[in-house]
């Protein structure tokens, strides 16, 4: 048995420098940066949120890093798994489609909670340093996932988002080859996330994302002290990738790549805060109204042909009156809402009574989702919309790639727009100048001495 996979992945992300990455590379990491602020900001207002506050403060005492928006001083670890989990609960991160992974919410919660831990020894981590981690961070969780051939099985922005959350943070502790393999083998044997949460609708699915940020913490100060974890964590005998990937994988897939494409300007965007899978029939049913000037109630019925990932985890039924988590994995809902009310928001999965209204699911049981005959267990696209009208006509959309794809992206104005929308759904309102504060730290990202003052703008004020 051998351990190359694991040594290549490692001097990779040991010997990245700032000049290995495109200037397109670095803006995106701003650009992705500033949205997963946002809705980590949105979503202190998401379910049970009070509730893990509440359980977190009884897991002992710490002043090492910020929850986000209310200010709270907890241990790195309590920060971690609160601010992750606020990333995701609204369903608003943003997602490498090829990976079928979310790889900000773990990796931007874990650095962000260590380089405050950092700040309160004195070790500040600049700006630079922390721009350059996430970007490899990301790279890591985006192609363990990549590298999988089957379909998914565990929840992988959890799974393969905590060992790229590892090596973010492993590398900025700059610790030694052996050093690096530990940490992220000390994860390994912390790594979690089931599917089950997401079937179900229940909050637990991103709960998951915190478990492994917290994990990624406690993995690297394992490390650090001399705990050594298993070296062939990647494709060894009970390794991550024929563990959790059930031996369906190609590393080709990464070596073709690593060092030369970096994922995170592969990132979607959230245009919408519900489940990505749902985003096709709302591109959709924008293109189609808009082409040739119809409204919602000019069609009689939708027949959406998707891929099998699509179908199997957003084509379940609806339901009478769903939690907002099932209904933001609802592909007739998620419609259907935007069909009744014009827009697809934070509202529309958290407004008294909207989740049994009437004209929603009306127009949500005109949806028909058909798994289309496409190959490829981990493909998001393409997807193919007809439309039957009340006038006769049949209509058609297909979409190549989903709007928020890296080539149908967000404008910048857009992307500014939802951050902007964003703080606007926290807890605790964010003052304006904390806010354009926070704007111009992302763009100036690399000039910061410690961006452990990041966490301390996203602390909102009560009116």
């Amino acid at each position: 048995m051998t351990i190359a996979t694991t040594d290549r992945l490692v001097t990779h992300i040991a010997n990245v420098t700032r000049a290995d990455l495109e200037e397109a590379d670095i803006e995106k990491a701003k650009v992705f940066l500033l949205d997963t602020l946002g809705v980590g900001i949105a979503g202190s207002s998401g379910a049970n949120v009070a509730e893990l506050l509440a359980t977190v403060r009884g897991w002992g005492n710490g002043d090492e890093a910020t929850v986000w928006v209310t200010g709270e001083r907890v241990s790195a670890q309590a920060a971690a798994i609160v601010n992750a989990y606020q990333i995701h609960c609204l369903e608003y991160d943003c997602v490498h489609e090829g990976a079928v992974v979310h790889p900000m919410a773990t990796v931007l919660s874990t650095i962000m909670a260590y380089a405050e831990r950092r700040s309160t020894q004195g070790r500040p981590v600049s700006g630079s340093d922390f721009m350059v981690a996430m970007i490899v961070g990301v790279d890591i969780a985006a192609y363990l996932g990549m590298a999988a051939t089957g379909p998914v099985k565990f929840f992988r922005p959890a799974t393969a988002g905590g060992l790229g959350a590892t090596a973010a943070i492993a590398r900025l502790e700059k610790l030694e080859p052996n050093g690096i393999k530990s940490a992220m083998g000390n994860m390994y044997g912390q790594t979690c996330g089931t599917l089950q949460p997401h079937a179900e609708g229940s909050p637990l699915l991103g709960l998951q994302i915190g478990f492994n940020a917290r994990g990624a913490l406690s993995a690297l100060d394992l490390a650090a002290s001399g705990f050594r974890g298993p070296y062939d964590f990647i494709d060894g005998a009970y390794g991550y990738l024929p563990m959790f990937e059930n031996d369906q994988f190609d590393l080709e897939i990464i070596w073709q790549d690593l060092g030369k494409v970096w994922q995170m300007s592969q990132l979607s965007h959230k245009p919408f805060p519900s489940g990505r899978l749902t985003h096709g029939v709302i591109d959709a049913l924008k293109q189609i109204t808009s082409r040739i000037g119809i409204s919602p109630d000019d069609i009689v019925s939708i027949k959406g042909y998707v891929p099998p990932l699509v179908h199997r985890l957003v084509g379940r039924p609806l339901i009478p009156n769903p939690e907002p988590n099932y209904a933001k994995l609802c592909l007739r809902y998620v419609a259907g809402a935007w069909m009744a009310r014009g827009q697809v928001d934070v509202a529309e999965f958290r407004e008294s009574g909207v989740l049994s209204d009437p004209s929603i699911h009306a127009y949500a049981a005109k949806i028909d989702v058909i798994c289309d005959d496409n190959t490829d267990e981990n493909a998001l696209d393409p997807q193919r919309f007809v439309f039957e009208l009340t006038d006769g006509r049949q209509e058609e959309i297909t979409l190549p790639q989903v709007y928020g794809h890296p080539y149908s992206p967000l404008s910048l104005d857009e992307n500014r727009a939802k951050f902007e929308r964003c703080i606007t759904y926290g807890s605790i309102a964010l003052p304006e100048e904390k806010a354009l504060a926070l704007v111009s730290s992302v763009q100036n990202l690399e000039d910061i001495a410690d961006v452990a003052e990041l966490a301390q703008l996203t602390v909102g004020k009560l009116e």
